[in-house]
Parts: C-alpha cells; sequence; structure tokens
C-alpha cells in the first residue's frame, strides 16, 4: 500500500509540470532558445526561475530541463509562439487525463458512474473554453503584431517605450537612416523589416516613412524584449505589451 501511494504522489508531481524540452517540441523551437526566453522571463519578475531536472541527451549525456508549472507555461508560450497555445492546452490535458486514469470509479455502480461522466463532461468542456479563450488571445496578439503599422503606432502598444526617440535611435543603430522629412529603410532591412512609403501633402514635399512587416514587427518586439529600443525615464521596469498587462504584471 505504501508503495502504491509513493508511486501515486510520484505521478501527481510529473503531472503538474511540464519539460522545457516539451515547449521546446510543442513551439517548434531549440531547446537552448527556450531555456535562455525562460531565464529572461525570471530575470525580469515575470515568472519564478523554475528548478531544473536532469536528463539524458541523445549521445547519453546528463543534461539540465527546467521543470515548468502549468500557469508560467502559458507565459513562455506566450512569449515564444503564441499561435502553438492550443498545443499546450491539449498537452496539459493529456498530462492531467494520465494523472487521473488509475482512480478509475467503479462502472458496476450506476450512481458513482454517472458522477464520473458528468466530472469527464465537465473537464472536456472546461478545456474547450479554454482552449477558445488562449485562441483568442493569441487572434489578438496576431492582429497587434500585424504588418502596416508605423514604428511609433507599434512602440506605443509597448509599455515604456520612448516614442518619440524609437525611429531616431533606430537609425542610430543602423536599421533606418534619417532622410529630409523623414525616414527610410537602410538597404538590408528594406523589404524584410520595413516597407517604404511616401505621404503625400498639397502644399509640401512627400514625406517618407516606413511601415513594418509581419517579420519587423516580431523583430521589434525582440529587441523591445531585449531592452533594444529607447525607455522612458518613467518606465516602471516592466516589458509588458498592452494585452499581457495583466497576466505578466
Amino acid at each position: 500500500m505504501q508503495m502504491q501511494t509513493n508511486t501515486m504522489n510520484h505521478l501527481a508531481t510529473v503531472a503538474q509540470t511540464m519539460s522545457s524540452r516539451e515547449i521546446a517540441d510543442l513551439v517548434e523551437s531549440r531547446h537552448d532558445k527556450v531555456k535562455q526566453s525562460i531565464e529572461r522571463l525570471a530575470t525580469r519578475g515575470v515568472i519564478g526561475l523554475p528548478p531544473m531536472g536532469e536528463y539524458l541527451d541523445s549521445l547519453n549525456r546528463k543534461a539540465l530541463e527546467y521543470r515548468i508549472e502549468k500557469r508560467d507555461s502559458y507565459v513562455i508560450v506566450a512569449q515564444l509562439s503564441p499561435e502553438f497555445t492550443a498545443r499546450l492546452v491539449d498537452r496539459w490535458q493529456e498530462l492531467e487525463e494520465r494523472q487521473t486514469q488509475p482512480n478509475l470509479p467503479d462502472f458496476s455502480n450506476p450512481a458513482a458512474a454517472a458522477r464520473a461522466w458528468a466530472d469527464a463532461l465537465e473537464a472536456q468542456q472546461s478545456a474547450q473554453q479554454e482552449v477558445r479563450r488562449l485562441q483568442d488571445v493569441c487572434s489578438t496578439i496576431s492582429r497587434q503584431l500585424a504588418a502596416g503599422l508605423t514604428i511609433p503606432e507599434f512602440c506605443r502598444q509597448l509599455n515604456g517605450v520612448n516614442i518619440r526617440q524609437a525611429q531616431i535611435h533606430l537609425a542610430a543603430k543602423g536599421y533606418l537612416r534619417r532622410v529630409p522629412g523623414g525616414f527610410q529603410a537602410c538597404s538590408k532591412y528594406r523589404d524584410t523589416w520595413f516597407a517604404q512609403r511616401l505621404a503625400e501633402c498639397e502644399l509640401l514635399a512627400p514625406r517618407p516613412y516606413v511601415i513594418l512587416t509581419e517579420k519587423g514587427a516580431r523583430n521589434l518586439y525582440a529587441l523591445y524584449l531585449k531592452n533594444g529600443l529607447p525607455m522612458k525615464q518613467t518606465w516602471d521596469g516592466r516589458y509588458t505589451h498592452d494585452l499581457f498587462g495583466e497576466t505578466l504584471q
């Protein structure tokens, strides 16, 4: 009986965490990149630094992975690749179902069977609602990171960025160059990060400006997370997207 209890406790512990390797597989990313993202989020206080565990790599060598709780896994995936959040929900459901499988109800008892059916239906409905909610979150992120925004418009969504200095800063770093009346993309980033536009005005010469491509929006957001954009003096030190305010603060 004691051995059975220990086994059940072990199963519960496994089901309550997910490894950083599993998350890397889910979002189709390298494990070391996922670990770096976890460490950056922990440094900023967005999540606690998860405990480490050992595993054997493909060459049978000991290596380390993070063991991540459910709430933190959603934050990590939302930062890495929000479009894969539904996969994460499915994976958690699979882990939690494994935890409950040893405790099968007595199907010879109609009352116990009915309760088990009701519990399973409620869990399924709850999981479906969670998938829909997270898919809505992912869709909102995708819209807000969509192509077509100017740099100031995009930076307005990010907590703490000095919007007036953003393009000047990017020009100093070699992403843009200043020209009379506005900014142009440097050749390396033209048509990859930025698309060039002209603002027409009847009384003045056309004003050049740039808009972000989808790749440019994602890379600019990555710069933001790496402290690569100019910040206001009043910035509170938190890297938050307006959509993530409630989750990450």
